[in-house]
């Protein structure tokens, strides 16, 4: 090296990073460039096409049990108003509301699943005169969002809340309510707003009957490899009893109960049994007595479930997505998920214990999760805390179902699932370590172009 060189990077040390690393990149670039047309570089293969193979109860439902699964569908799928007075709708929309029900948001590739390839939020922003502007970060082709304040306004105070994106303001069946949306572009340009996707409910019964201790057997297991790699992990917990938290993008509710009831109270306002609290209290934006959803009874004194408890029973007799059949191409991609680290996290199956419902007994559940949380690194922080999850731990997100989601990651930032494999890989600053994924992300890279085309179509199978 010149001196010259030598006197530019001792003044310009970034730069003699930026050397460094292209050194070491230098290698992938020249191999993955090939002569004839032959492919140069990995893609995502995109959503797949096919039957959705998922949306099904349970197999080996009784009847009850059965039309129960039916009966909550149909209430996963009703739209709510403010007083129920629209058609085919039910009550309790808002005061403020990020959707108009469940089945709106969660519908990708069938009903219970994440962000549809049209956001219905849209539609909603303005439905039955509704006078809302419809937020900068919702789009039609975008995913569905929940936007959160990391911190309160004075950007000293944590808050991580949700803060809704709609008002009933202006619609037909809530005169007199007027109250105004979140300033979401003055809290982006403060640093200060964060978005979270829908997570899949598929198999939610399933999830919840693995037992802790199989959990914690699976976090104690190949540890040498784990440390190696980097990897840790640790469970999300209850802080009352200490058990296993396993439901959201941090792991932070414990049961389809909890996870369900506090969705319908922060996503659509629908206060009920377990928050019976609105959320705004404004007085002129108060149409009905709380809760608003509530256990039923007749005249001979016979119960009927609310609301919640029918989506409760949907979710829990809903089965496991089913894998597209096998090539060769996805099954050298298996093996190569389990030999680059993938599944240190991303665990393939656990089984259920006994179970109350016997179709939930015994079952092997191809999550593809450790139900951990683990670090992410800056590069994938939200700044927000849950339960004992730290603002850059997440769950590790279960891949059954990913070969025909759209979005990826906990803030559906991308659509190409090479970028979120990329995503995964950060390192430390002031706040936050590195990423527990970076060792794996590095193996990711050192592969062929074929080999990690066969992984990508191997994910893209789930």
């Amino acid at each position: 090296m010149s001196q010259k060189a030598k006197t530019i990077f001792q003044a310009n040390p970034k730069t003699l990073r930026q050397l460094k690393v292209l050194i070491i990149l230098l290698p992938l670039v020249i191999t993955s460039v090939t002569r004839g047309g032959t492919q140069t570089v990995a893609t995502d293969p995109g959503v797949r096409g096919g039957p959705a193979g998922v949306g099904a109860p349970l197999a080996g439902l009784t009847d009850n049990q059965t039309a129960y699964f039916n009966a909550g569908l149909n209430d996963f799928m009703e739209l709510q108003s403010v007083l129920g007075s629209i058609a085919d709708t039910g009550v309790g929309l808002g005061p403020r509301f990020n959707g108009e029900s469940c089945g709106q948001c969660h519908a990708q590739p069938a009903v219970g699943g994440t962000s549809p390839s049209a956001n219905p939020q849209v539609a909603a922003a303005t439905d039955q005169g509704a006078t809302n502007q419809l937020p900068f970060f919702i789009t039609l082709n975008g995913p569905v969002r929940e936007a959160r304040f990391p911190f309160a306004p004075d950007l000293r105070h944590a808050d991580g809340g949700v803060h809704d994106l709609f008002t009933i303001t202006g619609r037909s069946d809530a005169t007199g309510c007027n109250l105004a949306q979140p300033d979401f572009r003055k809290a982006a340009a403060e640093g200060n707003l964060i978005f979270r996707t829908p997570t899949p409910v598929f198999g939610g019964g399933l999830v919840e009957a693995i037992p802790d201790s199989a959990i914690v057997a699976n976090m104690r297991s190949q540890l040498d490899r784990k440390r190696r790699l980097g990897i840790a992990g640790r469970p999300n917990t209850n802080g009352n009893d200490g058990s296993i938290t396993r439901f959201g993008w941090k792991a932070q509710n414990k049961s389809l109960e909890l996870f369900a009831a506090e969705a319908y109270n922060v996503e659509m306002g629908v206060t009920n049994e377990i928050f019976p609290n609105e959320r705004d209290e404004s007085p002129a934006c108060q149409f009905n007595g709380t809760p608003e959803d509530a256990t039923h009874f007749d005249e001979n004194g016979t119960e009927f479930p609310s609301d919640v408890v029918k989506f409760v029973l949907f979710m829990r007799f809903l089965d496991q997505p089913k894998p597209a059949p096998s090539t060769p191409s996805i099954e050298n991609g298996r093996q190569i998920f389990q030999n680059i680290g993938c599944a240190l996290c991303h665990t393939p199956a656990y089984r259920t214990a006994k179970s109350s419902v016997t179709a939930l007994s015994n079952v092997n559940v191809n999550l593809f999760s450790d139900l951990l949380l683990h670090h992410m690194g800056p590069g994938l922080h939200d700044h927000i805390s849950q339960g004992v999850a730290r603002g850059d731990e997440f769950r590790t997100a279960p891949l059954w179902g990913l070969g025909q989601r759209i979005f990826f990651l906990h803030d559906g930032r991308t659509t190409d699932l090479v970028k979120a494999i990329q995503a995964h890989a950060s390192n430390r600053n002031l706040w936050y370590p590195d990423s527990e994924s970076n060792a794996v992300v590095g193996n990711y890279n050192r592969l062929s172009v074929r080999e990690q085309q066969d992984l990508l179509n191997f994910l893209r199978s789930l």
